[in-house]
């Protein structure tokens, strides 16, 4: 079993992430906590396997105490579960290894695929015997598959795809390359690339918007299942 620890402030929110994870096979909710405080000490006393973390504590900021965490004598992993979409938190949180960044609000089957891709991580890497470079690649390949989009070109990483793709199915109307550069904290070219790359496997749908003069803009919009 999966050890999952709550770390939300609003009690009523971190009550249902608990009932989400409890249906979920393979995974077990061992504790909640509403503050930075109340985190470190369960993740002491717990030891749990992965954070479910909110970002907007009411002492401090999530990532800091990830932070903290990960110097500490019970390190884990940590899902970030927020309402923050400023591309600092964002940048952040990639800084420090999380393994998904998931928006508030979500449903149930968003947080299940989020588990279930850490799950397939979990066991991926356990299973990874290290005796040469290629051993260490092939480890590194089968992680980034699970955790974003297959099938990116080169130069387009899985952890960006996966940023991207979550902006989109965030929004709620189509969203510009300037739009989601600002929302994941990337260039507008960059962005253009990933958002073309998903409207060519018909992932996302493509929509001109015509102003006064000049070329239309275009528009993105998710349309990929899952």
């Amino acid at each position: 079993m999966i050890r999952v620890l709550v770390v939300d402030d609003d009690f009523m929110v971190a009550r249902i992430h608990v009932g989400f994870v409890q249906r979920v096979t393979g995974f077990e909710v061992v504790g909640v906590a509403h503050s930075g405080a109340e985190a470190l000490a369960a993740v002491e006393e717990l030891a749990p396997d992965l954070l479910l973390l909110d970002l907007y504590l009411p002492d401090r900021f999530g990532l800091d105490l990830l932070a903290d965490v990960h110097t500490g004598e019970h390190p884990c992993d940590a899902i970030v579960i927020t309402a923050a979409k400023e591309s600092d938190a964002v940048r952040a949180a990639i800084r420090l290894g999380v393994a998904d960044y998931l928006l508030k609000p979500f449903g149930f089957a968003d947080l299940e695929d989020r588990l279930r891709r850490y799950e397939a991580q979990r066991a991926a890497l356990a299973r990874a015997e290290v005796t040469d470079q290629s051993d260490i690649d092939r480890a590194l390949s089968r992680n980034a598959s699970r955790s974003g989009p297959s099938g990116l070109p080169k130069g387009l990483s899985p952890e960006t795809a996966r940023l991207v793709q979550g902006a989109l199915r965030e929004a709620s109307t189509p969203l510009s390359a300037s739009d989601v550069a600002e929302v994941i904290g990337v260039s507008r070219v960059s962005a253009r690339r990933y958002l073309e790359h998903f409207a060519s496997r018909s992932e996302a749908v493509v929509r001109l918007r015509y102003g006064s003069t000049g070329r239309p803009e275009r528009l993105y919009e998710w349309a990929g299942a899952g």
